[in-house]
């Protein structure tokens, strides 16, 4: 307990699974937490459960595709909590399709997500940490970005690129020496129920 107190993060896609457990655990472990997510019921239900156990956190609606949204989503957060110490760039999707079947479209709605929300992550993430004195950022990969598979090879290319991509901001935060560290998470097939606004489990689903 206390690990992070009086910290200050951001978890996006934190209305369920994963991104919901980072939102709760940082909650308990001191951190104030800011869940976005474009699912407002799931995403105020997890800032619910939080605010129940003691913890503080709000919810704020966000595409991580839409540049235009993610200047409000950092200026929101720091005039609520003061700063921004911890990005959890979470929000990701998976679609199940031999790479021959797949339509552009999906590949381009899977990129956009996956890859192109993670660089905005950063973006925004990376000047508000440096106005703090430094950060954290973790972006959630998968081990489908450590190894193919098969029916999912446009999620790997997705998840193998941020692999790849945190590793070169990483470098590029070292060498202006900014105290901002940047790390992936590579977890594996993660089963997990969302809850609804009572509490209740709402749907129960896969994800990694």
């Amino acid at each position: 307990m206390g690990q992070i107190d009086g910290k200050v993060a951001i978890v996006t896609g934190g209305a369920s699974g994963i991104g919901a457990a980072c939102a709760t655990t940082l909650a308990r472990e001191g951190a104030k937490v800011v869940v976005t997510d474009v699912d407002d019921v799931g995403g105020q239900a997890v800032v619910d459960k939080i605010g129940s156990a003691g913890g503080e956190a709000i919810f704020l609606h966000q595409d991580v595709t839409l540049e235009e949204g993610w200047p409000g989503v950092i200026e929101a957060t720091e005039r609520r909590f003061g700063r921004l110490n911890v990005m959890v760039a979470n929000a990701g999707i998976g679609i199940l399709c031999k790479a021959v079947e797949m339509s552009l479209a999906d590949w381009r709605r899977q990129t956009a997500v996956n890859l192109d929300g993670v660089f905005l992550s950063v973006k925004y993430a990376v000047p508000a940490m440096r106005r703090a004195g430094g950060g954290s950022i973790i972006i959630t990969s998968s081990t489908a970005g450590l190894r193919g598979s098969a029916g999912l090879a446009g999620y790997c290319a997705t998840k193998g690129g941020v692999r790849l991509f945190a590793k070169a901001v990483a470098m590029e935060c070292a060498v202006e020496s900014d105290g901002i560290r940047v790390n992936t998470v590579h977890p594996g097939v993660i089963r997990h129920a969302d809850l609804d606004e009572a509490g209740g489990v709402r749907r129960e689903q896969c994800t990694n």
